[in-house]
């Protein structure tokens, strides 16, 4: 069982939210590149993942949202957890500007 929660930010940047999320939660950011999400940002602690992720995806011939429900939040924090952590949720609904957008299980 895995669980996903997507938050987004309106008005900090990506550089922003790596700072935030790392003073907030002691880790660490490695930038990563992919042809389908362009660049983004991970941090790995003890099962949990976080990904500093950009909204707009460069794409062949126009930008498309990586998040299309959400178009208007510019940066996303996406985390996966094993089981749901509250405690996490908590800690990042701290940062001023980072809006919880939803929630996963599977």
């Amino acid at each position: 069982m895995a669980d996903f929660d997507r938050y987004g930010s309106r008005t900090h940047t990506a550089e922003d939210l790596v700072r935030l999320v790392s003073a907030c939660l002691g880790v660490a950011f490695a930038e990563r590149e992919s042809d389908y999400r362009g660049v983004y940002l991970v941090a790995d602690l003890d099962g949990v993942r976080v990904e500093v992720q950009p909204n707009e995806i460069p794409g062949d011939d126009e930008d498309e949202p990586y998040d299309p429900a959400h178009p208007e939040y510019h940066v996303l924090v996406l985390t996966t957890t094993p089981v749901p952590d509250p405690t996490l949720r908590t800690r990042l609904e701290s940062i001023e500007g980072l809006v919880h957008l939803g929630h996963d299980s599977v």
